[in-house]
Order: structure tokens, then sequence, then C-alpha cells
């Protein structure tokens, strides 16, 4: 974190008996939590710049005018390379704003392509970070009587961190002798929480040439996902005129909205057991008018079968009334899509398009015209959209966290899927624990089953981990999925910010009590998944009585006690699944010293010679 504003987040600590920071001063949110938030670091992999003697060669022949792009045409991430050259570092995406003019920004901040810091030495420096360079293109013959200007829309912060009076975002002109010249600045410590547009007339002769360039920098805090800014709606063309800067066109904006009632995604087989019930009342998003006059217009909601190209419900609503530089919602309540032939997935994709006459000559303006999501029903929950804004880390050594997760009929879980964070330090290779807990009143209670595992990174933004258990695991309705924080060093999971489905299902435990957290606003990216039925089935929620096969006192000093007098062989693990201990009572104990452990948490597992076995955490302190 930097060190400016330090005031603003001292103010988000909060003390209580079990307390924890939420550190969200990237986001200038005051809550407070036992868990926290922290920016994210990005993957592994990323796009390259082809550079010769350090310099980013050109990939094309002079453009003609008009440029116009709002990144409505990027593909994975990256801006449009018909447009810009390779290599900027901005990140092109639709889940970092919410006002924005179309569909999709380019993000600026402190990491490159890949999602990397560009300085890992050190945390605190400054200094140029994202740069976004346009193609050449040709004002050879151009002069100021023609009325070039160029327009974009800009935004800081959005759902990033907040730039501060040292950082500023800026643009530049590159003129016929190859100098780049500074045409205008925005400093951090004077912004709207609104998108807002520049006028920017180009009149002198040094810009008119045949390899005119324009490029867009940020700068502030290289060690991270800092200083955040978003641009869009970029256009440069002849024959403009100030007092009438708008744009002709009505563009999608806003995310469809989920599918299904609780979850992003939802296993095929989980979804068939009541479609009804899984479906959301509605599905929406938002068209913008970015002209200054009024526009009717026909919207269109399909839901599609990706595979096959099968359309499983239409829907038109026709003369919808949007006003001018203005935004109109619109939703329709989705069908029930059953499954037909598919017996392990089906994977949907909703589309709104609207039907407009947007123009602007030799701009196709259709692109942003039309807006859609994926919708897997497949083998696997989810909660989030797929995008990591930020991630989540249990802020204490044996701290716990965990996700609620409702069937809607009794399954297997094989394994659980997790979005890795870079963050700081990288933790790759240490262990932690993945947990699978029982529900008791509505709050995570037994460990069903662990694993112990180690930090792994995805190869690509936005990756998921897969850790499987050896054996499917057995629950019956609700359950918890989560982890435990073994070392000092936390481990970083992906939060999803836009998507709110999760927020009332996060749960954490910082020593013998787990506690609801509701303030965070976000999804945790952790999604399992099912398993097939098999043998050997872990289970811990067999109707047994639970006083029989409890250990108390816990939390213990040193001495556990039980009620089972037929136990005859207790096993006691770290939470690594190091087998510390093994004991093998009489037939009338009921009580054993563990004083020779250290304080913190285990696993029992107890034997009677008639189950399987029954599975416990106990906690030493």
């Amino acid at each position: 974190m930097k060190q400016i504003n330090q005031s603003n987040r001292n103010s988000f600590i909060s003390h209580k008996s079990f307390y924890v920071t939420l550190i969200l001063a990237l986001c200038q949110f005051h809550i407070y939590a036992q868990l926290r938030i922290v920016p994210i670091g990005g993957s592994h992999a990323g796009q390259q710049s082809v550079q010769v003697n350090g310099k980013v060669l050109r990939t094309q022949a002079s453009l003609i005018l008009p440029f116009f792009d709002d990144f409505s045409t990027a593909k994975s991430g990256f801006p449009d390379s018909r447009y810009w050259l390779p290599g900027s570092g901005t990140y092109v995406n639709n889940s970092l704003v919410t006002t924005h003019p179309s569909l999709n920004v380019a993000t600026f901040d402190g990491l490159n392509a890949g999602g990397i810091p560009y300085n890992l030495a050190n945390p605190l420096n400054q200094g140029f970070t994202d740069t976004l360079t346009s193609q050449p293109m040709n004002l050879a013959g151009k002069t100021s009587a023609d009325s070039v200007y160029m327009s974009f829309y800009w935004l800081g912060k959005g759902l990033g961190e907040l730039p501060d009076s040292s950082d500023f975002f800026s643009l530049e002109f590159l003129n016929r002798t190859n100098e780049w010249v500074p045409v205008w600045n925005q400093v951090g410590y004077e912004l709207d929480t609104v998108f807002q547009r520049e006028f920017i007339a180009i009149k002198d002769a040094a810009y008119f040439h045949e390899n005119f360039q324009f490029r867009f920098r940020s700068y502030g805090r290289n060690s991270g996902p800092y200083d955040t800014w978003h641009l869009d709606y970029v256009y440069l063309n002849s024959g403009r005129s100030i007092r009438q800067p708008y744009i002709f066109d009505v563009a999608m904006r806003t995310p469809v909205s989920p599918f299904l009632k609780k979850y992003t995604a939802m296993p095929l087989r989980q979804y068939n057991a009541s479609p009804a019930a899984a479906i959301a009342d509605s599905v929406s998003t938002d068209i913008v008018n970015n002209f200054n006059n009024f526009n009717i217009l026909t919207s269109t909601f399909t839901i599609t079968n990706k595979a096959t190209g099968t359309e499983y419900f239409r829907n038109v609503q026709r003369s919808i009334y949007v006003e001018s530089l203005k935004s109109k919602s619109i939703g329709v309540k989705p069908s029930i899509v059953t499954a037909g032939n598919a017996k392990d997935s089906l994977e949907l994709i909703l589309k709104y398009y609207v039907t407009t006459t947007d123009t602007i000559p030799n701009v196709n303006l259709k692109h942003n015209d039309t807006i859609s999501s994926r919708v897997v029903l497949g083998d696997y929950f989810a909660f989030d959209d797929g995008s990591a804004e930020y991630g989540i880390q249990v802020n204490q050594k044996l701290g716990r966290a965990a996700v609620q997760f409702v069937l809607s009929k009794p399954d297997t879980i094989g394994g659980v899927r997790m979005a890795m964070i870079p963050f700081n330090k990288d933790v790759s290779g240490q262990g932690f624990s993945i947990q699978i807990l029982s529900n008791k009143n509505n709050k995570p209670d037994q460990v069903i089953a662990q694993r112990p595992v180690s930090a792994r990174y995805p190869s690509s933004r936005n990756g998921f981990i897969d850790y499987a258990f050896s054996f499917p695991v057995a629950v019956p309705d609700t359950f918890y999925v989560g982890w435990i924080q073994i070392n000092e060093q936390p481990l970083t999971v992906g939060f999803d910010r836009n998507s709110k489905l999760g927020a009332r299902y996060i749960y954490y435990n910082l020593g013998t009590e787990w506690v609801k957290e509701s303030s965070l606003g976000g999804s945790i990216m952790i999604r399992p998944y099912l398993g097939k039925q098999a043998r050997e089935v872990i289970t811990g929620s067999e109707p047994v009585n639970a006083r029989k096969y409890s250990f108390f006192p816990n939390p213990n000093r040193g001495m556990i006690k039980w009620e089972n007098t037929s136990l005859n062989n207790i096993e006691i693990y770290s939470l690594t699944g190091v087998l510390v201990q093994t004991l093998r009572p009489g037939k009338n104990d009921r009580f054993a010293d563990v004083n020779f452990l250290q304080d913190g948490f285990y696993i029992i597992r107890a034997y009677d010679g008639k189950r399987s076995f029954v599975q416990k955490m106990l906690i030493l302190k």
C-alpha cells in the first residue's frame, strides 16, 4: 500500500474481540471484516511487444481517417492490433467500470499485459506504467482548416485503486520530427466518479504528416494494479465541430445479468433436479445513448446452445425509448431451458442486441450493439463471473475462510478449483489445506474432508487451479468449501467485485467460532465440482449420535475426552496431512493426554471397528 492517504487507510481498522482488518483502501471503502482484500497481481503469461533496439515496431502501414475504437472488438483482454501497437500493458475488460459509454474499456495500472507488476524489487517505486500507442496514421495534407479533432472518455479509479496527487494520465502526439509532445494531462487528485469526455483540436502543422501517432500513458506506482485509469471511445477525424462533439451511436454496456438465480454456473445434474427453481426471475443489461437526441429502437434477447446453435428462447422488445445522453435498463424473464440430450454439460449463450441506425462514415458502429454472456451447466458451482478485480486473504495463521453452497439433491464433491492470485510475494509451493465442511444452524460445522495442497499459479489471467480429492466427498444438501491458512505468509484467492451473488455466503474463523461476513460486496473465486459415485466415498456426516463421537473440550489445553467407549484407534494428523500420533485406547478409556502436541489445529480420525472413521477438528491452545 502507498503511504499517501494513510489517514483513510487507518480508518479501516476496527478493534474487536477477534479483530481483523479489511484493507480496501484501494477502493476507498470503509468496511470492517475478518478477511482482507488486496490488489491482484495477475498471471505469468502475457502479450509481448515486438522490439528492436528497445523500440516498438509498427505492425502495419499507416491508417487513414477516421480512427475509432471503443474496444468492443478486442479479444482476450488485449487492444485490437488493427488500431494499436502490441505490448501496451493495458487490460481490456468490461468488469472494472460501471458508467462507461460502451462495451469494454482499456484499463491502465502498474501491471504489464500479462498481469505482472512492472517493478517487483521496490513496492513503492513510481514511474510510467502502461502505454497505449496507436498504429501510425496518415495525416499528410491536412491543415487546421480541416477541423481535425480527437475525443475520448476517461475515468480514474472505477472499481480499481484511486490515483493519488502524484499520479497522472496523459495524451501525447508524435510530431513530424519523431518527438512525443504532451497535449493533455489529468492529475490524480482532480477526479470525478463518472466518465469524462475530452475534445481536443489538432491544429499544429507539426502533426500533419504521414506517420502521425498518439499515445496514452499512465504514471504511478508500478508494483501492482495501483493508480487505475480507464479509457474508452477514442475517435479521431476531420470535419468535426466543438459545437457537436457527440457521436450518433447507441451501445450496449452492462454485462448481462446471471441466468441462474443463485449462481453464475452450476452442475447440469443439479440444475436438472429443479430447473424452474434455478433460473433467475429476469436477465438484464442496459443501453446507452451517446447522442444528444433521443432514440427509439428494438432489442432482441436470445438463449442458444453454444455447441449446436439450437435457439431455446427469443424475446423482442420494440419501441424502446432512450433519452439523449442517458442509459436505459432492459430485462426479460427467461424461459426454462431443458438439457435435452446433454448428459454431462450444457453451455448456453445469452445475447442481447439492438437494431440501430448508428453511423459514422467509414466506421462500423455495429460491434457495440451486441452483448453476450456464457452460462456453463457443467460440473461445478460458481458465484463469480470469471474475472478477479482483487484478491482475498485470511489475515492470520491458522485462520479459515469458507463459502456456502446448497445442493438441489445429495451429491458428491470431486474437488475444488481456485483462482490463485500473486500478491507481493510468490507463495507458490507453500502449503495450505482445502476443506469441505458440514452445515449446522446455517454456519460451517464439522470438517467432512480436507486435503493438504501447495499453492500454484495459473498460466493465464483469471485462470483456476484444480485440486482434486482422492475420493469423492459425499454431501447431503448445504455444505461449505474453504481453506485454512497454515503459514504466516497469506494465500491470496481471486475476489470478484462485480458478482454479488456470493456476498452473503462468506464465513471466516480465526479461533473457535464461525462468523458470517457480508460486508465485502463480492464473491470469492472458489468453485467446487462434482465427483462421480465411487465405492470408497469419504463421509463424515453419517446419522450418528454427535455427542458420542465428539472430542472435548475444544479448544483443548492438553487432555482430550470422548464418550464412546468403543473407540479402539485414534489418529491425530497435522493440517498438512502428516500423522503425528496414534492413540490406542482401552475398551473403557475416555480420555488421553496430548500435552506433547504444539498449539494449533489438528484433525482427529477415530475408529471403532464398525464404521470407516469419524473425522473431527481439534484445536489446541
